[in-house]
């Protein structure tokens, strides 16, 4: 009887250490809308956590493209008192920023962390919120579609003037259409249900559309599609998950990818103590170019020998 109570006291021993073991943490998700790209970060980072053998309880929540929405998520989550909150895309890291401060919050899939106010620096962030960007670079996207068009005089952009990221990265794409002396029409929209008629007006003013890691834009991207099927016009996406839906090209991002090194970056706060204020927001080094086949026919485009020689993923 004594040796079975000693069997059954080290049993409970070995249970309740192994519970102790067992580190469950609590990731609160604000992911300003449901699209491809944005997805594909959430997923990669999940992924990525779950390799590690990390334990993670989720709350996702979804701003539907929604500033107000986004706020109020916000709120929510401080009440959630999770142990990292994983802010998709500007518009939901400010809402975060802006109300979350003990908390650590990374940020994803945001274009400029310091012009949307969310870090003091790059290598240096300074607070509770750190990440990755997805900076994109306007010159060589200008001159992917100056590859397909050589005699363009004038390019479209579609976005919404109420992104910061949007407004970041029109204003590089005007500087470098200035440099190439090419025009840069502006159509601007407040939500998705503009995007069919913003891509109208550019009809018969330009030679190829440009649609940025525009969250509104990206939502109804095929509305803009449909414009480039019936005018034979060009349409190139700063993402390369659009692609996939049907843009002609892109030079971008693997965003399942920057998931997944955002993963690293929250493995890093949750189970080594890194602390957000000393860790520079990241980036990934590599662009892939994506082509689409199928979208270069219905657009009337004939794809460059060199593009299709260069590319990483040739869509049929």
């Amino acid at each position: 009887m004594g040796k079975l109570r000693i069997i059954i006291c080290a049993l409970a021993f070995v249970l309740v250490a192994s519970v102790a073991m067992a580190e469950d943490y609590t990731v609160s998700v604000s992911q300003i809308v449901e699209h491809p790209a944005l997805d594909a970060t959430r997923q990669g980072f999940m992924d990525y956590l779950e390799e590690q053998g990390l334990d993670v309880k989720y709350n996702v929540h979804i701003a539907q493209g929604n500033i107000a929405t986004a706020n109020q998520i916000a709120n929510q989550i401080m009440d959630e008192d999770p142990d990292l909150v994983l802010a998709i895309a500007t518009p939901t890291a400010q809402a975060c920023a802006q109300r979350i401060h003990e908390t650590p919050v990374i940020a994803t899939a945001v274009t400029d962390f310091v012009g949307a106010g969310l870090v003091k620096s790059m290598d240096k962030p300074g607070s509770n919120v750190t990440g990755m960007t997805d900076m994109t670079p306007m010159d060589k996207h200008l001159d992917l579609m100056l590859e397909f068009v050589p005699d363009a005089t004038a390019v479209g952009v579609i976005y919404n003037a109420g992104e910061d990221n949007s407004v970041t990265l029109v204003k590089f794409l005007r500087d470098a259409c200035e440099a190439k002396g090419v025009k840069l029409e502006e159509a601007t929209i407040q939500n998705s249900s503009g995007v069919l008629q913003a891509a109208r007006s550019l009809v018969g003013k330009v030679q190829a559309i440009y649609i940025p890691t525009d969250n509104t834009v990206v939502t109804a991207l095929e509305s803009a599609m449909k414009v480039a099927h019936e005018n034979h016009i060009p349409l190139f996406s700063g993402d390369t998950d659009s692609v996939e839906r049907g843009t002609l090209a892109s030079l971008g991002f693997d965003y399942y990818n920057m998931g997944r090194q955002t993963g690293e970056m929250a493995f890093r706060i949750l189970k080594e103590g890194a602390n957000p204020a000393d860790m520079p927001v990241e980036t990934l080094q590599d662009l892939s170019l994506w082509v689409n086949k199928d979208a270069a026919e219905k657009m009337g485009v004939t794809i460059p020998e060199a593009v299709l020689d260069r590319a990483d993923t040739v869509l049929e």
